[in-house]
């Protein structure tokens, strides 16, 4: 996959995009929240291989919130697109274990002007999010082979004061 996006400086961070930078200017900072920019997490440490040592995985999120009590309440990464193809193959792998290594859900986000739109990475149950019609360029409704409306799944949000647990059912 090719990336074309420039970093941007902001606060003393350095952001992956326009659109990071616009999500953390516009939700993660006024949100009062403590937080981490580009946490790393281990997922596979470095281990021995005939010799040589191999390099270990990790994942870093765009975005981690923390409450008063020091757990992580959102994983944000921040994407342009929804669809299966705004995310890469091996995004998608890390996304898998650190689901499964932490227990959390990582939230795919796309900042807009005056909101972002969200989903879960990798949930089966897509009824735990809202739905939301397709549509074509002309506004006609897109339907699927049998004639039924196609469906995009996710949420939309003004702010990050959400609680991630009721939307997973924990």
């Amino acid at each position: 996959m090719t990336y074309t996006n420039r970093k941007v400086k902001m606060d003393g961070y350095r952001l992956d995009s326009k659109k990071e930078a616009r999500f953390y200017q516009s939700f993660i900072k006024p949100s009062g929240q403590r937080f981490e920019v580009h946490q790393p997490f281990k997922l596979v440490e470095k281990f021995p291989l005939g010799g040589y040592n191999q390099s270990g995985v990790t994942y870093t999120p765009d975005f981690v919130t923390i409450d008063d009590d020091g757990n992580i309440t959102h994983v944000y990464d921040v994407k342009t697109s929804l669809s299966p193809l705004g995310i890469d193959n091996g995004a998608k792998v890390r996304f898998k274990w650190f689901q499964a290594h932490y227990r959390l859900p990582i939230e795919i986000v796309v900042p807009r002007t005056n909101d972002f739109k969200m989903t879960l990475y990798g949930f089966t149950v897509k009824t735990m999010l809202d739905r939301h019609v397709k549509h074509k360029r002309d506004g006609s409704i897109k339907v699927n082979k049998k004639g039924n409306p196609m469906y995009d799944y996710y949420n939309v949000y003004k702010n990050i004061n959400y609680d991630i647990r009721e939307i997973v059912g924990w």
